[in-house]
């Protein structure tokens, strides 16, 4: 197996990974005790799951960055300013999303004093719940902004060499600018996260991702795109 196949294979993997393991993680372990009206009796009662999903989006955070890093040195080679700007924005991608499980452990630490003072300060500990909540929140937004910046460094390289079909490269720089433009429209209070207009602008990148990671599973990167690249090093 050449190195490119090898490449190709694993990024595809990563995706798959990186995004399966991300929702596992926000839907069916955190999400639905966060979005409760007791999310601080309830982070208590649930500790095992919380860390667990917490530990979902860890590995989930490792896997984003390391589509950047595995597919830098075969973008470099085609327009190595934006192959790294790809992997600086992806890790930054990353420490958002740990920042977010620091939050979130955060508050499960909360619960745990919220649940022996009782209902003495009750209301000290919703505020300094809310204030984690907040810090949880604005990590995962931004590190959504830092995902489509550092997608659209990569689809646009893609675009350019033909390593996948341009058809779906092409898709995947719209579908980025698309979920740019719901989180952005989130933060500035027009739409209303997990809307239906969120959620329309987010389908896209989300139904791109997995047909690409499919694509470099079993197609691999373009030959001839690969051939020219051989090519075009043997001359120089």
């Amino acid at each position: 197996m050449n190195s490119y196949r090898k490449t190709a294979i694993t990024v595809g993997i990563l995706f798959i990974i990186a995004t399966a393991i991300n929702m596992l993680g926000k839907i069916a372990f955190i999400d639905p005790i966060l979005n409760a009206p007791d999310y601080l009796g309830k982070l208590f009662a649930n500790e095992k799951q919380v860390i667990l999903g917490g530990l979902l989006i860890f590995f989930s955070a490792i896997a984003c960055a390391s589509i950047a890093i595995w597919l830098y040195p075969i973008l470099k080679k085609h327009h190595e300013a934006l192959a790294l700007g790809s992997v600086v924005f992806r890790v930054m991608e990353s420490m958002l999303y740990i920042i977010g499980v620091v939050g979130l452990l955060s508050l499960l630490t909360l619960s745990h004093e919220y649940a022996k003072a009782g209902a003495s300060n009750a209301s000290l500990f919703q505020v300094s719940g809310i204030a984690l909540l907040a810090i949880k929140d604005w990590a995962g937004e931004l590190s959504v902004v830092a995902f489509t910046v550092g997608a659209m460094m990569y689809y646009y390289v893609f675009y350019q060499s033909k390593l996948v079909p341009r058809w779906l490269s092409g898709w995947g720089f719209l579908a980025a600018v698309s979920s740019l433009a719901a989180v952005l429209l989130s933060i500035s209070g027009q739409i209303a996260p997990f809307s239906t207009v969120f959620i329309l602008l987010q389908i896209p990148i989300g139904l791109q991702e997995y047909t690409l990671a499919i694509w470099l599973i079993v197609k691999g990167f373009n030959p001839s795109a690969v051939a020219a690249l051989s090519a075009k090093k043997a001359t120089n």
